[in-house]
């Protein structure tokens, strides 16, 4: 229905930036109508909401440990979700995936059960 590869992950310094990418494909995938967002999850720890973008990128919700560092956007001409991570932590270091919402959802923006469709992950890793 649909697929999201995400790509970006690397190794970097603390202080240090990335940007992941999320493209997504699909008859099914409706880019004016499914919110999206990135969740992170790292060795022995659940995962964890990070940032959300409604339909056409109208609202945004971070949480609270990565606000004024990470923004997130989306392209919907591209079919691209972005997660721009500025001032990176040790903390940050986990496999981050994009997920989207079902098409018309007004479900949870900060939780899984909110989302229907995950990418594979990629991973970011932060050393001291």
């Amino acid at each position: 229905q649909v697929q999201l590869v995400e790509s970006g992950g690397e190794l970097v310094q603390a202080g240090g930036s990335l940007r992941l990418s999320c493209e997504a494909s699909g008859r099914t995938f409706r880019p004016d109508r499914m919110g999206m967002g990135w969740f992170r999850q790292a060795p022995g720890k659940e995962r964890e909401f990070v940032a959300h973008i409604g339909w056409i990128g109208e609202r945004t919700y971070y949480a609270d440990s990565v606000k004024g560092r990470f923004t997130i956007s989306r392209d919907n001409a591209k079919k691209t979700l972005y997660l721009q991570m500025n001032s990176l932590k040790p903390e940050d270091t986990a496999v981050y995936y994009c997920a989207a919402q079902p098409d018309g959802s007004r479900g949870s923006r900060t939780t899984p059960y909110g989302y229907s469709y995950w990418g594979q992950g990629t991973q970011v890793t932060v050393s001291s």
